[in-house]
């Protein structure tokens, strides 16, 4: 099978509901996002391109693609980024990473990972998130995990289940009877930096 994400861009309204879902499931340190909502318009968040009444304005949520052709696993020295072979998803190992950040600089998707610097911070004192979630750790590499820790017990991503608008939906791409890949030959869609040859599992309905 190969997991991942369909996101119709028509239906984002930008709510940043599945950040928060993320940040809380994942226990995310303070000022570190693993997903992102991009406004494709103006030159800020929420911002419209063009003037009244000609506007457009959308969103696009980016994270970990989990590419079929990772480039940050062809690079990292000691496989702490990998992919896992029965399910597709790029995952992170913090036991085995470095802290050389090769795999950030070879993803072309800017802005998809966060390196601790310092020991993980955070808001408040009481630890968020599924206990089966690994403790973020000093000098590692982090980023989106398509909540690992649920997948293998058969439920669906957090980010999934919070989307009000049902704009995210989730599953094997792999399967011509699920949904993700009905509503991939249903509609028209894009990719993230298709030049580059990863071939993302992160689908955009347009």
């Amino acid at each position: 099978m190969r997991y991942g994400f369909v996101i119709d861009t028509k239906r984002c309204i930008g709510c940043h509901s599945c950040l928060v879902a993320c940040r809380f499931e994942n226990n995310v340190p303070s000022n570190v996002w693993w997903n992102r909502i991009l406004t494709d318009g103006g030159d800020r968040i929420d911002i419209p391109e063009g003037s009244f009444p000609n506007v457009s304005l959308a969103y696009t949520p980016v994270a970990c693609q989990h590419c079929e052709d990772p480039a940050c696993v062809k690079v990292c020295p000691v496989g702490a980024t990998y992919k896992d072979p029965e399910t597709g998803v790029v995952r992170q190992d913090y036991e085995k990473c470095i802290g050389c950040r090769m795999c950030m600089s070879a993803c072309p998707y800017n802005g998809v990972r966060s390196f601790n610097w310092e020991e993980p911070a955070y808001h408040v004192d009481v630890a968020f998130g599924d206990a089966a979630v690994p403790k973020h750790q000093k000098h590692t590499v982090e980023k989106c995990t398509m909540r690992w820790h649920r997948i293998t017990k058969g439920e669906e991503p957090a980010c999934i289940k919070t989307c009000p608008e049902r704009a995210r939906h989730w599953g094997d791409l792999d399967d011509p009877d699920s949904e993700v890949a009905k509503l991939i030959a249903s509609r028209e869609y894009k990719q993230l930096l298709p030049e580059e040859g990863t071939r993302p599992s992160v689908y955009y309905l347009v």
